[in-house]
């Protein structure tokens, strides 16, 4: 199945690689249903296998609910500022849909997909908290879990938190200006592409899902239509009864490939079109943490420039008060400094990050491509092949 490729594209060695050469192999399955009502969700086995030191032995299953990997998604989006943290599958569903087969099937293959980009990234497979995901027990996991959720947040935490809600009712207040923001031509260039590569792969998914359905449609009218001409050849008896219980069988028989087909569409051409949408919003997440970062290293620059300015004037004007302000300026320059290390930081990850993206999407892409064409030739080598297989009866019959 090319589910199990694209998991595999993304996947570093496996345990059939070289001999001794390191792995980490990792596989979500088993999904099951847990609990009742309003509580019930989906649990899944993650087994995990490697010869990687950092881990605890060479094989680990632990049990994950999809509010692990969401917790592991926004550790890592919090931890590693730049990287494109590979996306989820949507977190919610329509209720009835919620527990179906087909549902149930499509977000397995999206967290294995998701666990194995991250086991396939030279930053993030490093992650403690991947090994934490991928080695703690249930117990530990909820402590995990409970901490970096907000039962046990420091003190200081609630001071920042209060101190940001505090700047931006200010500026509201205020009326300052909309913040600066960075516009060179490449990072316009840059923005303009992912916002149009956005565009275009949610159309291409709407109607890739359009494609599922009326296959789905057409597969369902066969089947129909089989059972109404058997039963008309079976009114009509005589050479005619055969004849129109050999066109019934052949549409049931391509009802059957047609959904078929429709279910190939929909794990293996439409599903990776939706994946690349939400790695395109993965994307823009990394570009407002951009954002953000230049606006911390304008403002604190900014800043700096109009202490310094005012420091020199002091020196001469007010020299009791002079010492004082030399400190703060001196504490002021470092988070300048810092902030501006931060944001250079996470434009030369974006760099490396973007190529990564490239180099991977023309992969799966074309490979979701190539399996569309190869499904729809032989779908319509099986449609022209059986129709034609019938066309001497019913000329013979046509003819008598």
């Amino acid at each position: 199945a090319l589910s199990q490729e694209r998991s595999q594209s993304q996947s570093p060695r496996s345990p059939g690689a070289a001999a001794g050469a390191p792995f980490l192999s990792i596989c979500v399955t088993d999904p099951v249903k847990m609990g009742t009502g309003v509580q019930s969700y989906i649990s899944y086995r993650v087994i995990t296998k490697t010869n990687l030191p950092e881990f605890e032995g060479a094989e680990k299953i632990v049990i994950r609910r999809y509010s692990d990997f969401e917790w592991l998604h926004d550790r890592l989006a919090e931890k590693y500022k730049g990287i494109f943290i590979p996306p989820l599958p949507e977190k919610n569903a329509v209720e009835k849909f919620r527990f179906s087969k087909e549902f149930i099937e499509l977000r397995r293959q999206a967290l294995d997909l998701f666990i194995n980009r991250l086991a396939s990234h030279p930053e993030l497979k490093q992650s403690e908290d991947l090994r934490t995901f991928l080695q703690a027990d249930e117990e530990k996991m909820d402590r995990a879990r409970s901490y970096e959720t907000g039962i046990f947040k420091k003190p200081g935490d609630f001071i920042q938190m209060f101190k940001d809600v505090q700047s931006k009712v200010s500026d509201v207040v205020l009326g300052k200006e909309k913040p600066v923001e960075e516009s060179t031509p490449e990072y316009e260039k840059l923005k303009h592409y992912i916002f149009e590569l956005e565009n275009h792969l949610a159309e291409a998914q709407k109607q890739a899902f359009r494609l599922v359905k009326r296959h789905r449609e057409l597969g369902q009218s066969l089947a129909d239509f089989g059972k109404a001409i058997k039963l008309l050849g079976a009114c009509e008896g005589d050479s005619l009864e055969k004849v129109f219980s050999e066109v019934g069988s052949k549409s049931e028989m391509l009802s059957i490939k047609l959904q078929r087909e429709a279910d190939n569409l929909l794990f293996n051409f439409e599903e990776p079109l939706k994946d690349y949408v939400r790695a395109v919003q993965s994307i823009k997440a990394t570009m407002l943490d951009r954002a953000n970062a230049f606006r911390q290293h304008f403002d604190l620059d900014q800043e700096r420039k109009y202490k310094e300015l005012n420091l020199e004037k002091m020196k001469f004007m007010n020299p009791e008060k002079f010492s004082e302000s030399e400190t703060e300026f001196s504490e002021l320059k470092a988070a300048s400094e810092e902030a501006t290390k931060r944001y250079e930081h996470i434009v030369s990850v974006m760099n490396d990050e973007l190529a990564r993206f490239q180099e991977q999407k023309t992969a799966d892409i074309g490979l979701a491509f190539h399996e569309f064409a190869k499904g729809q030739a032989k779908l319509a080598k099986d449609i022209a092949d059986a129709w034609r297989s019938i066309l001497p009866k019913l000329e013979a019959c046509s003819s008598s």
